[in-house]
């Protein structure tokens, strides 16, 4: 379900093509006049501003928005250009595959998206960055965090609302088995349960170990696991129970204490922001008292806090 609150729009993609050369020339690129363009444009639109660019100015709009903007504005909207499954490559690409590996960063992705997804950023990472993804992950992770992350990559589960309460019960007391019950943890049945399970399943699993054990699933994984395997197992459950709340733990995350992640800020809205950023909102709002948009804007300025601001919509309290 797209969520961007996109405004209607009245030019052209042409048009725009033509503000955007204008917004380049002379002395300094004119950002403000940038952001105005693209920020309320869907992936369809900015894919067709793209190509009347190149007809128009025999050049590539992305190669020339890299030259014309710098710092965090400039990651912002070049992530932005995609479409959102090659955004995602492109978050993974260079997360696995680029100068600084991110592990945290790809694990967030991977684990928070559905089989579908998965399989279209899978096939982006390779035509569009030559990035073998199960090879990548093999090279960069280690461990049980490597081999959940293949076995999430490579699992058909199915996407539908469908659970089989038989089942439940027994992924529900497997878990139990292998975790709080035992002396040290059965790793095998936690990735096992996790990769094959559908979200709705593992929503379901969660609530019924909590109704036999009297604790949380979530507890136990905290107290069994740790580093990125246990981050795996975190983002899988808590996106089958509420992909809202999980985005919206990770912004407040961000911009928390001392200095803002602006990496995780970048990625975050700009993925979601056609996706399900109004719920991210509703349940930010929620849960934290203030709004996501005013957080954001505090902890942004400039350029920067506006284009972030525009993809996030009105500010509704």
């Amino acid at each position: 379900m797209a969520t961007a609150s996109v405004a209607p729009v009245l030019t052209s993609p042409r048009d725009d093509a033509i503000h955007l050369y204008r917004a380049f020339k002379g002395f300094g690129c004119d950002t403000a006049a940038v952001i105005n363009i693209l920020a309320p444009r869907n992936a369809s639109q900015r894919a067709l501003i793209q190509q009347e660019y190149k007809t128009m100015y025999s050049s590539d709009l992305s190669e020339r928005l890299s030259s014309e903007l710098s710092g965090d504005v400039k990651r912002a909207v070049l992530l932005w250009m995609y479409d959102p499954a090659a955004r995602d490559a492109s978050v993974v690409q260079q997360a696995l595959c680029g100068g600084s590996i991110n592990l945290k960063a790809t694990t967030e992705v991977l684990c928070s998206r559905t089989p579908s997804q998965i399989q279209h950023l899978r096939q982006l990472c390779y035509s569009m960055f030559t990035c073998y993804l199960d090879h990548a992950i093999e090279l960069e992770a280690s461990g049980d965090h490597q081999k959940l992350l293949i076995a999430y990559i490579n699992a058909l589960r199915p996407e539908g609302p469908e659970v089989n309460r038989s089942v439940v019960e027994n992924d529900a007391k497997a878990l139990y088995k292998a975790g709080e019950k035992k002396f040290g943890t059965d790793e095998k049945i936690f990735i096992h349960i996790f990769s094959e399970r559908s979200r709705a399943h593992l929503a379901a699993v969660s609530t019924t170990y909590h109704n036999i054990y009297d604790t949380e699933l979530e507890k136990a994984i905290k107290k069994e696991t740790s580093g990125h395997f246990r981050y795996g197992l975190l983002t899988i459950l808590r996106c089958a129970k509420n992909p809202g709340i999980y985005f919206a733990k990770v912004l407040h995350k961000a911009m928390k204490g001392l200095g803002t992640d602006n990496s995780t800020l970048i990625r975050v809205i700009v993925t979601r922001a056609e996706i399900d950023m109004q719920y991210i909102k509703a349940e930010y709002h929620k849960k934290y008292g203030k709004t996501l948009n005013d957080d954001v804007h505090s902890e942004t300025s400039n350029h920067y806090r506006a284009f972030l601001l525009a993809l996030l919509g009105p500010n509704h309290h």
